[in-house]
């Protein structure tokens, strides 16, 4: 029997916790996203982990900007970065106020408002990928700017929030090198997947990208 998830919202005191605690303990919770077409959930199946100051790799590597500056506030927020002048993705902060550690939220699978998520997602060939990596998984949700900062922890109607739902057993987790990160920060064993899940997006190393003449 498949039990069913647990819709509780996850407490602050579940992010105030080190980014590598919480990184591979979000895998099988629930994501909810307010649409005006209704509700859009998503059980988390891959993520990141960036460790701020510690972190070569992590946008808040170098001190605060306007950019980041939700990653040095409290646990529970959401935040949301522009990324190659085309795409969004979405992180949830950890740690206490001012470490600036978050988790970048890579894959899920949309389990309600498929439908809506479609709809935004056009080139996507079955709904396995509909979320299927983190850009693709901001624009299934409806996820931009305008949410940077938001409270994920907040009672009440919320545009985003994060349920207990199932967690993933131990030994379904698995890890390695993240995405696309070059440097010092490559050699982090810090992407976390549940194993065999086909919703998981492709590990893909660190290529320069080639100006355009």
């Amino acid at each position: 029997m498949i039990a069913t998830p647990d819709r509780t919202p996850l407490p602050r005191t579940f992010f105030d916790r080190p980014v590598l605690a919480v990184a591979p303990d979000l895998l099988g919770r629930l994501l909810v996203r307010t649409t005006p077409e209704g509700p859009i959930t998503l059980r988390l199946t891959e993520v990141e982990a960036y460790d701020g100051p510690n972190d070569p790799g992590s946008h808040a590597y170098r001190g605060p900007t306007a950019r980041n500056s939700v990653m040095f506030g409290p646990p529970g927020h959401v935040y949301v970065y522009f990324t190659y002048g085309m795409w969004h993705c979405m992180n949830l902060v950890c740690g206490p106020d001012g470490s600036a550690s978050a988790v970048l939220l890579r894959a899920g699978e949309i389990v309600e408002g498929a439908e809506a998520a479609r709809k935004r997602r056009l080139s996507a060939r079955d709904d396995m990928e509909l979320a299927k990596g983190p850009a693709r998984l901001a624009t299934a949700l409806d996820v931009d700017r305008a949410l940077d900062g938001t409270d994920a922890c907040a009672t009440g109607d919320t545009p985003l929030k994060i349920l207990a739902g199932t967690p993933v057993r131990s030994d379904q987790v698995r890890s390695g090198p993240r995405t696309g990160v070059s440097g010092d920060g490559a050699v982090h064993p810090w992407r976390y997947w549940v194993a065999d899940d086909p919703t998981v997006s492709p590990y893909r190393a660190h290529a320069p990208r080639s100006r355009r003449s």
